[in-house]
């Protein structure tokens, strides 16, 4: 069966990024006290449109990690820096954004649609990008600990499949009380890839539990029975931790088309706020 490395990494990949990150935050909240000693909190005077403006730059600049990585052999050919630098800018520069645009706000609920449309998407996608971060280091850690398999999310289907037609080839020579047995416990769990919720909980989903059920037929099979449902426990047992993989990386997934599309529309946004600031 075909692999693909799902590898664990630790909570703050660079110490250095993330200590320049507490850096920079402090500087940005020491710029906002000076705001409030000096001047007015106002989006649209000096101190509020340097915040915007810087705001735009680091959101601007986050987005580009998305098309450097639909142009890894050209982006590596120019020299346009380490994908690992990318991430780490991506991560801490999306959230200092978030920062930025509170202070431009002057930390208050915005009005106007546009305003309210660029307030809400900032917030979901900076949140929705820190959550994405704990979703990649947790899924592939909980994944490597609890599973004897590891499988790209796209052979999932086809895998499922591939197990239903082997276990069909080995029930077709066996006894009527397993194929019985089959019939009830074994052939529903083969149709597709199932999520269950218990693999959020427990990776395993139970599955030495659910696996006694063969040890108490056993007993009553013929040494050639016995040998055909250790096959088919086998192929069931790989088959729950394929759910087991698909279950969590189809959160993945679900995760990436409520965050990507919705950057998209922000970049958008924050277009046509700029055009409404300079030139009305």
């Amino acid at each position: 069966m075909v692999k693909n490395s799902l590898q664990s990494r630790s909570w703050v990949d660079s110490p250095g990024w993330f200590w320049t990150f507490i850096v920079a935050s402090n500087a940005c909240v020491a710029a906002y006290v000076a705001n409030l000693i000096f001047s007015e909190v106002n989006p649209g005077n000096v101190w509020g449109l340097t915040f915007g403006t810087l705001a735009t730059i680091l959101m601007v600049g986050a987005a580009l990690y998305g098309l450097r990585r639909r142009t890894m052999k050209i982006s590596t050919k120019l020299g346009l820096g380490r994908a690992q630098t990318w991430v780490q800018y991506h991560i801490y520069g999306g959230t200092i954004f978030l920062l930025l645009v509170f202070m431009h706000s002057g930390f208050s609920l915005p009005s106007g649609p546009l305003n309210w449309l660029l307030w809400i998407l900032s917030v979901w996608v900076t949140l929705s990008g820190i959550f994405g971060v704990f979703l990649q280091k947790w899924i592939p850690k909980i994944l490597a600990s609890g599973l004897s398999v590891e499988i790209v999310y796209e052979r999932i289907p086809e895998l499922v499949e591939e197990m239903r037609a082997n276990a069909e080839e080995v029930i077709k020579k066996c006894a009527e009380p397993l194929k019985d047995f089959y019939a009830r416990n074994i052939e529903p769990a083969l149709g597709t890839p199932q999520t269950r919720l218990i693999y959020y909980v427990d990776i395993t989903g139970g599955i030495q539990t659910q696996i006694k059920q063969f040890e108490y037929l056993e007993r009553v099979l013929s040494s050639e029975d016995k040998q055909k449902l250790q096959s088919l426990e086998s192929i069931y047992k790989m088959k729950l931790e394929l759910d087991a993989h698909y279950t969590l990386q189809k959160a993945l997934r679900v995760w990436l088309y409520t965050h990507v599309p919705l950057s998209l529309i922000l970049l958008v946004a924050v277009a046509l706020h700029l055009y409404a600031v300079y030139y009305y």
